[in-house]
């Protein structure tokens, strides 16, 4: 019994809650006396209501029809409870389950007026949808008899499944379709079919179908199994592949939560549902990678798939997967040779062993603890020891491939294994030897080890004569392995110009033999590719920076082979540019450091004159004039973080003269900026933020961010205001912004949902006229957005702010403060009067009114009309001053600039007679 009264106390508070529309309290207290209440009981089904109805009040409509269905299982036909619930379906679209809610209530309770208008709009669209519903089954009928009918006109049927591809985006048709079972007739359609198109519009409806729904997810795997995506795969058309691989991506995405934004994060309670989903799917995966029969095409995008669901921000399957021995499976493709001397394993392409080289790079970013990378490392060794327990050549030359792999992957992996007893010995003894294979092995090797100066130092001890030997041999493959490794150690010393390794002269011979290959025409890719590589390396110098500008031959040559979206091109191509633009970190030397430097006879780095900012332009103009964008989007498509850093910097140092950034716009940039300055590294997404602020700031953004992309922009320029990033990114960020708030309300609202209100408002205290001004402006186009006039209502003091600014000296700031105000007081009369609560609102007036700049004294007119009409007492207090007296002169000026003004003073001083707050001279006293 005290239990009973005590469950009735809580409930009858929760209701005096409900009443004053405090729902949070409500549910809390319906909470306790639900949970001290026998499950089955009429009080039950009461309390169960009652919550129903604060979770229906909070929106919370899949609660509200749970507790709705167990008040019914306690009493069927409650009309409370039934009413409750159709209205939580109705707001969650599913209107037939409501509309059966609805008829029932009718039936118990015909006298219900609540229920009346509830069933005469469900019934209405209900009628609608089975209609429509008719009608798409009717459409998905016609589709299939022409799509599925293989002696049909190809142009018809291509058609059709086109126009199922659309159909399966709306949800009643792409029910209809499955119902009528669609995934059977494609799965036999592309056992034979034999247009492209048809064929690969048949798998994005198979994507189309799953995106978003696990239940028809469930029910395509259940028909077609995972060995089915493996072999649609498996082709050597690249769009078939990529299309099978983006249908993958989509399953997964669908049992995760996940969606083609980067920067979603996994929804751990359907991962958990779906554990086995996703464990079956990644598991075949893993096993495919060193499957003998597939493509190349295909073997690369299952590795691409494992590399974006393995890491801890996605699936985190990174253990699970080196559990299975996938690190095996990797280093096996890692240790695969294109050359035909040895029995090839499996196809690869180009790009595979680049490839591979990521995804264990991403892996190694997993194992973030000591015992995780010791299994890691545990698993390469055991790699490098099966392989060398064979003694034939064969095997040493696959470990010393996967050894270079794993040095331009997981760095610290590859200098692990290198560094073992022997293992640069046998690569040294490899290049001596006078098989041709063995030398390109071992220079390439030699090349990726020497990735730090201290390495490069050891190399230069134990393998530059080697190399050297190497360089004066017949084959040009070898040939140019030996220039590149030359090259690198001739550049250890960096930008430097103080420091030379080898003679003066030997890097401008180094360049002119690594450009002989690059424009060479009757080189191979892998050549030209090569030479890319050794200028990456010689283009720390400035002299062979400006000789290479000034080579239209090599630079197109180089900007061609960036064209290719070759991978393995990559980090050659793309380190060239960025030496070439500048875009590296430079060491910012204090004078005083400099000065106790020179007194210690420490060694200090010197710039070289052609490094000068003028130089650097020059160079930016003639890469970009020459096509240098659309080469870094062909690139873009790394999953490299580090390469995408690179790429990153260069667009950025394009994008910082002012003339280029319409030609990165026309060419692709903005669309792969955007990405990149989403994920990526800390300092890749701020360059590629900047390049974006920067195309921001000077083309119209409805012309460099069409569509989506305008929204899609505003998270990364808002991660440019941040303490850690410089006054400089602040700025373009602020600019870029304001721009973008100008566009619509749309753009505005989704600065404030990203939190840009409050870190746009902080630059507005800085101490920097530029930041200042830049955020007052952004400010001002924001005001047009009725969610930031409100927050200018609340109890703050942004509005006197703004009204405190417009004394500033600065005048773009005077105007976008004075500008935001004209808005906000014609909005809103409380920010009316929070400019009048300020002690220095006259001398803010005044400035406005008395300014010279004739815009800036429209705006004090007009804030000023929009105070003083209509309320007497806020008229009285600004004509107790010398107020009149100015607008009354301001009527008299002849200027023509003046008009606006003159009429807007006129205005005042009309609204003020109008109130009685003034009255003309002529005018009799009241009685």
């Amino acid at each position: 019994m005290v239990q009973v009264e005590e469950a009735e106390n809580y409930k009858n508070k929760g209701n005096d809650a409900f009443k004053s529309e405090d729902y949070e309290l409500a549910l809390s207290l319906y909470n306790k006396a639900i949970n001290i209440t026998a499950k089955d009981s009429r009080d039950m089904a009461t309390y169960l209501k009652n919550r129903a109805a604060a979770y229906l009040k909070l929106k919370e409509y899949e609660k509200t029809i749970k507790d709705c269905s167990e008040a019914l299982d306690i009493i069927p036909e409650d009309p409370k409870a039934m009413f409750r619930r159709a209205q939580a379906l109705e707001n969650l679209e599913r209107y037939e389950e409501a509309y059966r809610d609805a008829k029932t209530i009718f039936t118990v309770d015909p006298a219900n007026k609540a229920i009346q208008p509830m069933l005469g709009r469900l019934h209405a669209i209900v009628e609608e949808r089975a209609r429509t519903a008719a009608q798409t089954s009717n459409k998905v009928d016609q589709m299939f008899k022409l799509a599925f009918e293989f002696t049909a006109d190809n142009d018809k049927r291509e058609k059709a499944m086109t126009n199922l591809l659309v159909l399966s985006k709306e949800n009643a048709a792409a029910e209809v379709m499955l119902k009528n079972g669609i995934i059977h007739k494609i799965q036999q359609l592309v056992k034979n079919e034999k247009h492209p198109e048809i064929y690969i519009n048949s798998i994005r409806v198979i994507s189309q179908l799953c995106k978003g729904n696990v239940q028809r997810t469930i029910s395509v795997i259940n028909v077609v199994g995972v060995p089915w995506f493996l072999e649609i795969i498996d082709s050597d058309n690249e769009e078939i592949v990529n299309v099978a691989q983006y249908c993958l991506q989509t399953i997964l995405n669908t049992f995760s939560g996940m969606d083609s934004n980067k920067e979603t994060k996994p929804d751990k309670k359907l991962c958990e549902e779906h554990k086995s989903s996703i464990d079956t799917l990644l598991t075949c995966l893993t096993y495919s990678i060193t499957n003998r029969v597939i493509t190349g095409l295909a073997r690369d995008a299952i590795i691409e798939l494992i590399m974006r669901n393995c890491h801890y921000t996605t699936l985190n399957w990174s253990e699970r997967f080196i559990e299975i021995r996938g690190l095996q499976r990797l280093l096996e493709v890692c240790s695969e040779l294109e050359e035909y001397k040895y029995e090839s394993a499996m196809n690869i392409t180009p790009s595979s062993r680049t490839i591979a080289a990521a995804c264990l790079a991403k892996i190694y970013e997993n194992m973030y603890y000591d015992e995780a990378r010791g299994k890691f490392n545990e698993q390469v060794d055991d790699f490098v020891k099966s392989k060398l327990l064979t003694p034939d050549l064969e095997s040493k030359v696959r470990v010393t491939v996967a050894i270079t792999s794993l040095l331009r992957g997981p760095l610290d992996v590859g200098n692990y294994v290198i560094s073992k007893e022997g293992i640069i010995e046998m690569i040294l003894v490899m290049a001596q030897t006078d098989d041709q294979l063995q030398q390109k092995t071992a220079c390439e090797c030699l090349i990726a080890a020497a990735s730090k100066k201290d390495k490069a130092k050891a190399i230069i001890t134990k393998g530059v004569d080697i190399l050297k030997k190497l360089y004066t041999c017949k084959n040009d493959a070898v040939r140019v392995r030996a220039l590149v490794g030359l090259c690198k150690i001739g550049s250890f010393g960096g930008d430097d110009a103080s420091i030379r390794p080898f003679a003066d002269g030997s890097t401008s011979k180094l360049a002119d033999a690594c450009r002989k290959f690059l424009i060479n025409p009757a080189k191979d890719k892998d050549m030209r590719k090569w030479a890319a590589e050794g200028l990456s390396y010689l283009t720390l110098d400035a002299d062979v920076k400006e000789k290479l500008v000034e080579d239209k031959a090599a630079l197109n040559s180089l900007i061609e082979l960036a064209k290719t979206g070759d991978q393995s091109c990559l980090y050659g191509v793309v380190t060239t540019l960025v030496n070439l633009c500048n875009a590296y970190d430079k060491q910012e030397i204090m004078p005083e450091m400099l000065e106790l430097a020179k007194f210690a006879k420490h060694h200090i780095p010197e710039q070289h004159e052609l490094d000068d900012p003028d130089f650097v332009n020059k160079r930016l103009t003639v890469l970009c004039k020459a096509g240098v964008t659309s080469g870094l989007v062909a690139l873009a498509k790394t999953e490299s973080h580090n390469s995408r850093e690179l790429i990153a910097r260069v667009f950025n140092a394009i994008c910082s003269l002012q003339d280029l950034r319409g030609i990165v716009v026309q060419q692709g940039g903005a669309k792969v900026l955007i990405p990149m300055a989403l994920e990526g590294t800390n300092t890749g997404k701020k360059q590629a933020a900047q390049a974006l602020a920067r195309i921001g700031i000077t083309i119209n953004p409805e012309v460099a961010f069409p569509g989506q992309r305008n929204l899609e922009v505003v998270r990364p320029l808002l991660a440019l205001l941040h303490p850690d990033c410089t006054a400089l990114e602040n700025f373009e960020a602020l600019m870029a912004l304001c721009n973008l708030a100008g566009m619509n309300e749309t753009t505005r609202n989704r600065i404030l949902k990203e939190g840009g209100l409050s870190k746009i408002e902080n630059y507005m205290y800085e101490d920097h006229v530029m930041l200042q001004r830049a955020a007052t402006q952004c400010i001002c186009n924001l005001v047009q957005s009725e969610e930031v006039i409100k927050t200018f209502e609340g109890n703050n003091d942004k509005t006197k702010f703004l009204t405190l600014l417009c004394q500033e000296e600065d005048i773009d700031t005077v105007m976008a403060a004075s500008g935001a105000l004209c808005v906000l007081t014609a909005a809103n009369k409380t920010c009316c009067r929070k400019i009048l609560d300020l002690d220095s609102w006259l001398e803010s007036l005044r400035c406005l009114l008395a300014n010279p700049n004739k815009e800036i004294q429209y705006r004090g007119t007009y804030l000023l009309y929009n105070i003083v009409k209509e309320d007497v007492d806020m008229a009285a207090r600004v004509f107790e001053t010398d107020v009149m007296e100015i607008l009354m002169a301001i009527t008299k000026l002849d200027d023509q600039e003046c008009k606006r003004s003159k009429e807007c003073a006129q205005k005042c001083l009309n609204a003020a007679e109008e109130l009685g707050v003034i009255r003309k001279p002529d005018d009799k006293l009241p009685h």
